[in-house]
């Protein structure tokens, strides 16, 4: 016990609940690092976690990505997140879903939750039966996919105006890794822009449709890293650049809509800087999600969130000039630019006490 409490101060998380329901089967942590800025959002994903200890982890990790993303993103919103252990297609029930919105009502609007891997609108919409604190249902915001697109689309100029000297993305070679919902998106806005467009993913019915829509070029999941391209997107799950990948690749720009992308932070960080790579920090390139549902919690307006997903752009151009200006990589950059903001409004906000 002491040691969970131990980890619990070195990132100072607030709180982590353990919720159980014998009835539905329900296993789920849900972990709130920071309410300095306001109530925690992120959303609930199902995984098929190896141990407690691997889920546990895996919430701490996300929870604080969550704090640094709205941070960045300049929302009123704490991190959170929650993890539901089991196999997707074997545990979902609507009991499941009805016991885990009491759990999340019982925290009384401290943490909010929203659609994540694994996990649909659809199964939020159950979740709202038990709790006023979930978003992105079928009825307001819906799907967050797109929005969280446009973000990582005008992100990706962003860092394409750094290493080019121009915005545009006419005959850029982009690798999409990862073409579910998020990464359809990506690349619609890519092909529109005049990229060609390289695209893999573990799954044969999104590539299917991804070919059949944009005419793109395929290759193997495990080639994706090698293959000759202007920027790499990876739009799938995590620490993907790691001490296996970096070698392989052969692009000038990383950024895509996965979180966590690095595999350690710190030491990949400065790998990617050596070899003279641009990456664009993932939780500030992949804010829309949360600008969108975050617009939803203050009266949904499509267009308005549109909009703050496209300043992205200007967000990661921060990032860069942070970058160049203390000479660090751009990993520390963005981290300097969401605890900036977090220290500064705690002067005037403290621990946020729901009304």
């Amino acid at each position: 016990m002491e040691e969970l409490f131990k980890r619990l101060e070195i990132d100072d998380y607030e709180q982590v609940v353990f919720n159980y329901d014998e009835a539905s089967g329900l296993k789920a942590i849900i972990a709130i690092h920071d309410t300095t800025l306001g109530p925690a959002l992120g959303g609930t994903r199902i995984w098929d976690y190896e141990s407690e200890e691997e889920a546990l982890n895996d919430v701490l990790r996300l929870s604080k990505g969550m704090t640094y993303k709205s941070a960045a993103a300049g929302l009123n919103l704490g991190g959170g997140k929650a993890v539901i252990i089991g196999k997707p297609d074997q545990i979902k029930s609507e009991e499941l879903w009805r016991a885990y919105g009491r759990f999340i009502q019982s925290l009384n609007g401290r943490y909010i939750t929203a659609e994540d891997v694994n996990t649909s609108v659809e199964d939020m919409h159950i979740v709202a039966e038990e709790t006023d604190y979930v978003t992105g249902l079928p009825s307001t915001s819906g799907d967050p996919s797109p929005v969280t697109a446009l973000g990582v689309y005008h992100g990706i100029r962003a860092a394409a105006d750094e290493a080019y000297g121009t915005s545009s993305l006419k005959n850029k070679v982009v690798a999409v890794q990862g073409v579910g919902h998020v990464g359809y998106h990506l690349v619609k806005h890519l092909k529109e822009a005049g990229a060609e467009v390289i695209v893999t993913d573990i799954k044969q019915e999104n590539i299917d449709k991804v070919v059949e829509d944009f005419g793109v070029k395929v290759v193997e999941p495990g080639k994706i890293y090698s293959v000759k391209s202007d920027i790499f997107a990876p739009c799938a799950l995590g620490a993907v650049i790691n001490d296996d990948t970096i070698p392989q690749l052969k692009c000038d720009i990383i950024a895509g809509a996965a979180n966590n992308v690095l595999e350690e932070e710190e030491r990949h960080g400065d790998l990617l800087k050596e070899k003279g790579i641009i990456y664009a920090p993932d939780y500030v390139i992949n804010a829309g999600g949360v600008i969108n549902v975050y617009d939803e919690l203050i009266g949904y307006d499509r267009e308005r969130a549109l909009k703050r997903a496209k300043n992205i752009y200007n967000n990661i151009k921060k990032v860069f000039k942070i970058s160049k200006r203390d000479k660090i990589p751009t990993y520390e950059a963005a981290d300097i630019m969401a605890e900036e903001r977090i220290e500064k409004i705690g002067e005037v906000r403290r621990n946020f006490i729901p009304r």
